[in-house]
Parts: structure tokens; sequence; C-alpha cells
């Protein structure tokens, strides 16, 4: 499954899953270590916790409590378009090029890649210079049509995602979502994933705030919408490197998704396609590549988040914070 992104924040007190496919050991329970929930690999025991109960909202003042920010993830097909043609002409990019900034306001996306080394010496082969601001905004102007037009075909659920969502929802937990899409764009992967039976109960666009990740302003303009009083409450779950820097940013309890995403960078039917030893190497990958950016959790998809929501829950009550 993978990706672009819309985020889901999700905001809740307080503080089953289904195994991963491809995953060894079955029920792929967790194991706490180091503070990092890791899944899969050992199995962790039972965390003994008080589940979640209301939205931590002004006025009850009770402390303790989690608010979670989920991010969901289309799952990803192959573009039917070129992945990217700089200037609509050459050079194209690949596609480990294009996931390198995932995670930015559109326009910023585009420009990050305009400064990779590699597309920066292919761009200057073919036009004789080195990409400018100006030809930034000629490819998002480019960009943003195609976009709009092919959203609908990756606006797919990862699986387990309305289960997760209601297990939250039954904790009394909000939803709110980050996503660097355009409001134009946002409002079609809105009506897709209501088609789908997910609504967020808050939705910030990067344009909305000074600046999108790993910024943290699209996190703290979600915790203000849901009048959630305390930051460091809060969980944000996303699968790319600025996602989980803008949570930790923002001051917020973070969780990596590691397989379902940017990371690994495959639909489902390719990733459960893979030889044993293929996944466990882009797994390996992607862990590392979350843990190292400061995750405090790690799992494979949005489907194996409840263990890291009951840990964090107990550690509140413990007195911990992110």
């Amino acid at each position: 499954p993978t990706e672009e992104k819309d985020d889901v924040g999700v905001g809740g007190p307080g503080g089953e899953r289904s195994p991963s496919p491809g995953v060894p050991g079955g029920t792929q329970e967790a194991r706490i270590a180091a503070g990092h929930l890791q899944i899969p690999a050992q199995v962790r025991p039972e965390v003994q916790s008080d589940p979640l109960s209301a939205i931590t909202a002004p006025e009850d003042g009770e402390r303790g409590r989690v608010v979670v920010c989920v991010e969901r993830r289309r799952e990803e097909k192959r573009p039917v378009e070129p992945l990217l043609v700089i200037g609509c002409v050459e050079p194209q990019i690949t596609m480990e090029e294009a996931r390198a900034p995932m995670g930015a306001h559109k326009r910023v996306h585009i420009q990050k890649i305009s400064q990779l080394d590699t597309v920066r010496r292919r761009w200057q082969e073919v036009h004789g210079r080195l990409p400018t601001d100006d030809d930034v905004d000629v490819m998002f102007a480019d960009f943003v049509p195609l976009q709009l037009k092919c959203l609908s075909d990756y606006s797919e659920l990862i699986p387990g995602t309305l289960d997760i969502i209601e297990q939250l929802r039954s904790r009394g937990m909000k939803i709110g979502s980050t996503t660097g899409y355009l409001p134009d764009m946002m409002e079609i992967n809105r009506k897709d994933a209501e088609r789908q039976g997910y609504k967020p109960d808050s939705t910030v666009c990067a344009g909305d705030v000074p600046a999108g990740r790993p910024y943290p302003y699209m996190c703290l303009q979600n915790v203000m919408n849901l009048g959630v009083t305390m930051v460091q409450s809060c969980v944000k779950i996303d699968d790319t490197v600025p996602g989980v820097e803008e949570g930790l940013n923002a001051g917020m309890w973070t969780i990596g998704l590691a397989i379902s995403g940017n990371e690994v960078g495959l639909p489902l039917k390719e990733w459960e396609a893979l030889p044993a030893e293929e996944q466990a190497l882009k797994r390996e990958h992607a862990y590392r590549r979350m843990e190292q950016c400061g995750a405090h959790y790690v799992v494979d998809t949005i489907a194996d988040i409840m263990p890291c929501i009951d840990d964090i829950q107990a550690r509140i009550h413990r007195g911990e914070g992110p």
C-alpha cells in the first residue's frame, strides 16, 4: 500500500491489531524496547492501562489523556501519467527521487526534487543550466491539473483503516487531518474518503498555515480546531520522515508507519508478491529510517497502532511525556 498523502489527525483522551502481510510469527505482537514499540520481530507482553475515554476538551480539565493525529494513506497504484517530467520536458525523474521529499507542500516537494544532485545534473545536461524558481513555478502549474485529474484513481483506504478509526472513536477520540494537498485536491480526496466511510473532525492543508511539514503548524492548527488543551497528549502517525518530524516539532508522541507508505513505496499486491527475504530487507530499511528520524514507535501499517496507543496511555499515567 502506499501513499500520497492525506493525513488523518485523531484527537482523544487517554492513552488487537491484525497481522501485517508477510510478517514472520503470525500474530506479530508488539515488543517494547528502549521506548520504541516495534512490530514485527519479538513478542510484547500485554500492556495494562485504562482505556481511552473522552476527548480532552477545554471544559473537562482532566489530564493524562491522549489525542491522536493519524496518518491515513491511500493505496497507491503505479501512476498512469509519467511520474513527473521536469517542465513537461526531459529529464524524467525516478520513483525514488519523487519520493525523497514526500510529505511536503506540493510546490515545495517539486522544489526539493529540483535540488537533488542527480536531478540537477540531468537538468544541466538537457537544458544547459540548473533549474530555477521560475522553473519550479512552471512545473507546479503543470502538475496541479494532472494531480487533480488522477487523484481519485489512488484514493483507496489502506486495509484496516476503518476498523482502527472505529476503535479510536469508541474510546472518545476525535480525528483530525493534515495534508500537503492544495484545497482543491483535498476536496476530491475528502469526497473519496467519505464514500468509503471515513470523515475526519478537522482537516488542515499546508496552504492553511505558514508552512507545511516538517514544521508543526498543521498539527497545532488541528489541536486548536479539535479543542485540545495538551499537545503532549497528542500522537502524530505518519509514513514519511517529514511527517514524523512534524509531530516531533509539535511536541507530540509519534508513530511511524514503515510498510504501508512512502518508505517502502509499493502497492499492496506488489508488496505481497515479494519474496520473504526482500520483504525483510525493505522492512529493516523502513524501520531504520523511521527510528533514525526520532519516531517513538514504529509499526507496519495503521492497522497495527492500537498497542502503541495503549502503551502511550500507560506512559502518560506514569507521568511520562513525548
